[in-house]
C-alpha cells in the first residue's frame, strides 16, 4: 500500500510539474434548472395541465496546452431529477457521456520561437468530438442551452493570419464498427431497441429503420399530424451521414465580415416495412429503411456582418444573408434562404435593439415540389426566435416559415454581476398555410414576450430567472400540427437557474 501511495504522490507532482511548463486546467460545471411548463415548445391541448421539472448538468472539462498539442476531453452527466431510481439497477447501463474529446496539432505559431520559422500566425489541426461555433451561433453552434448541449465528430483544419480566419471541416458518419456490417448505410438517428407493431406487439425496431409511428406508439403506414419520421436538423444529435464546411472571416478595425459554405449529405432511404410474428400474430413495422445507394445532398452558403456605425461603438449593426441549395433529407429539389438584421444602440448601461429575421417556407397553394423552407442547420436556435422555443427546436416548425420582427432591451449594471433583459417577438408565416376547409389560414402566428434576470453571486456562481409568455393565434394549431380548437393559445414558462462553474486549479 506504500509503494502504490508513493507512486501516485510522485506521478501526480510530475504531472502538476508538467503543468507549469506547459498550461493545464480543470474546470467544471454543475447548472440546476428548475422549470414551470405551461406550453414550453409547443401549445398545450385543452385540458393537460402544467408540468414541473428540474434537470441538471454535471461537467468536468480537462485543458492541456503546450507549443506541440491542444488536448480538450469534457465528461458529462445529463438527467432529470426523479428520471432514475434512487439505487440504479445494474441493468441500466452507464449514465455518463463524452460531450467533447479532441486534440489540436499545432504546426505552426509566430508566438512560439520552438517551432521555427512560421510563414503564418498560426495553423493547427483539430481532430475529434468537438463543438463548432461560429459567429453568434444562428448556423453553427453548440446549443449550450440544452443541457445535453451539441457537438460533432470532425475533423477541422484552422487558420489564422493577417486578421484572417479560416477553418475547413469535414466529418463522416457511421453506426457501428462490428465485423459484420457492411457497407456504408447510415440511420441518421438514436432510434428506440422496441417498439409495438401495427397490431400493438411490441417488437425490436429492424436494423436501419426510423419506424413511422401514431400518437400511441403504435407503427403505422401512413399517420396523422403526430406522426413521428426522421428527427428535424436541429432536433437531432445525428442526423448527416458526411459533411464538409469551409468558414472564412476578416477583421477590419471594428467591422468583421464573415462567410460560411456548409454541405451536409443525408442517406437515402425507402419507406418500407418488415413483418413481425407474435405467436399466432403477425404485425408490420412501417418505417424509413436507410439502405439506398447515394446521398442527398444539401448546400448553404452565405455572409454575416458585424460593425459599429460610430466612433464611440454606441451603433452596431448585423446583417446577414443565407442560400439554401441542392437536396433536402427526402431527396427534394431545395432552394431556400434566410436573413437578419438587427441594429443596436448602447450608450452605457441600457442596450437596446429592433431586428428582423425572415426565413422562407413552403406556400401551400403552389403545385411546385421544390422545397422552399430554410432549414437552419446545427445552431442555437434558443437565442433567436424565442425563449420557448416554438420555431427550428426539438418541436419542429412550420413548413410555412418565419416571419419575425423582434425588439429587446438589456440593461447590463458597472460590475457586470446583474443583468435584466426584455425581449417582444412578433410571429408571422412567410408563406400561405391552408385550414382543414382549405382556405387560407392567418399569417399571424402570436407574440411572445421573454424576461430574463441573471445575477452573479460569487465569481463562479451565477442565479438566473426567467419568465416568459406566449399569445398564440389558432394559426399557431396549424403550423404545431394540433388538431384545430383543441389547444389552449395562452401558454406560459418560468425557469429557476443555478450555475456553478469552478476552476480547480485556481484560487
Amino acid at each position: 500500500m506504500y509503494k502504490i501511495i508513493t507512486g501516485m504522490t510522485i506521478g501526480l507532482s510530475s504531472f502538476l510539474f508538467l503543468g507549469v511548463k506547459a498550461q493545464l486546467s480543470l474546470t467544471g460545471q454543475l447548472r440546476v434548472r428548475t422549470e414551470l411548463r405551461n406550453g414550453y415548445g409547443t401549445l398545450e391541448t385543452l385540458g393537460s395541465q402544467p408540468a414541473f421539472l428540474t434537470s441538471q448538468r454535471a461537467r468536468l472539462n480537462f485543458n492541456y496546452r503546450s507549443s506541440r498539442i491542444i488536448f480538450q476531453a469534457s465528461v458529462q452527466d445529463v438527467r432529470v431529477w426523479g428520471a432514475d431510481a434512487s439505487t440504479i439497477n445494474n441493468a441500466d447501463g452507464a449514465r455518463l457521456s463524452v460531450h467533447e474529446a479532441w486534440g489540436e496539432l499545432v504546426l505552426a505559431n509566430k508566438h512560439d520561437s520552438s517551432l521555427g520559422r512560421s510563414p503564418v500566425e498560426y495553423f493547427g489541426i483539430r481532430v475529434g468530438r468537438q463543438e463548432l461555433v461560429y459567429d453568434d451561433q444562428r448556423l453553427l453552434g453548440n446549443l449550450d442551452w440544452l443541457q445535453q448541449a451539441r457537438r460533432h465528430d470532425a475533423v477541422v483544419l484552422k487558420l489564422l493570419d493577417k486578421g484572417w480566419q479560416v477553418d475547413l471541416g469535414a466529418a463522416f458518419n457511421q453506426n457501428t464498427d462490428a465485423f459484420n456490417y457492411n457497407g456504408t448505410s447510415y440511420t441518421p438517428a438514436n432510434v428506440p431497441a422496441y417498439i409495438k407493431d401495427s397490431r400493438g406487439n411490441l417488437a425490436p425496431v429492424p436494423t436501419g429503420y426510423i419506424p413511422l409511428v401514431n400518437a400511441t406508439g403504435t407503427s403505422a403506414r401512413n399517420g396523422s399530424p403526430s406522426l413521428v419520421a426522421a428527427p428535424s436538423t436541429n432536433g437531432a444529435n445525428q442526423d448527416y451521414k458526411s459533411m464538409q464546411f469551409l468558414y472564412a472571416a476578416k477583421q477590419f478595425n471594428s467591422t468583421r465580415l464573415a462567410a460560411l459554405l456548409f454541405v451536409d449529405e443525408f442517406s437515402r432511404y425507402k419507406l418500407d416495412s418488415a413483418k413481425n410474428i407474435a405467436g399466432s400474430d403477425t404485425g408490420e413495422i412501417y418505417g424509413r429503411h436507410f439502405n439506398q445507394a447515394g446521398v442527398n445532398t444539401r448546400a448553404t452558403g452565405g455572409l454575416q456582418l458585424n460593425t459599429t456605425l460610430d466612433s464611440r461603438k454606441a451603433w452596431k449593426l448585423q446583417a446577414g444573408a443565407w442560400y439554401q441549395f441542392g437536396r433536402d433529407r427526402d431527396g427534394l429539389t431545395l432552394a431556400a434562404y434566410t436573413t437578419t438584421f438587427a441594429l443596436t444602440y448602447s450608450p452605457h448601461l441600457v442596450a437596446g435593439t429592433i431586428g428582423w429575421d425572415y426565413l422562407s417556407g413552403n406556400n401551400a397553394f403552389s403545385t411546385s415540389t421544390t422545397n422552399h423552407r430554410f432549414d437552419p442547420l446545427y445552431g442555437t436556435p434558443h437565442k433567436f426566435w424565442g425563449y420557448m422555443d416554438y420555431f427550428y427546436a426539438g418541436t419542429g416548425s412550420a413548413t410555412g416559415g418565419l416571419n419575425n420582427p423582434f425588439a429587446k432591451a438589456k440593461y447590463v449594471s458597472r460590475n457586470n454581476r446583474l443583468s435584466v433583459e426584455l425581449c417582444y417577438h412578433y410571429f408571422g408565416l412567410a408563406a400561405g398555410q391552408k385550414d382543414v376547409k382549405g382556405k387560407e389560414v392567418s399569417r399571424y402566428l402570436g407574440s411572445e414576450v421573454d424576461a430574463t434576470a441573471s445575477y452573479g453571486l460569487n465569481k463562479i456562481t451565477n442565479l438566473e430567472l426567467g419568465v416568459c409568455a406566449l399569445r398564440a393565434t389558432h394559426s399557431m394549431e396549424y403550423a404545431k400540427g394540433i388538431t384545430p380548437d383543441n389547444a389552449r393559445l395562452n401558454a406560459s414558462w418560468a425557469y429557476l437557474q443555478l450555475n456553478i462553474k469552478p476552476d480547480f486549479l485556481t484560487k
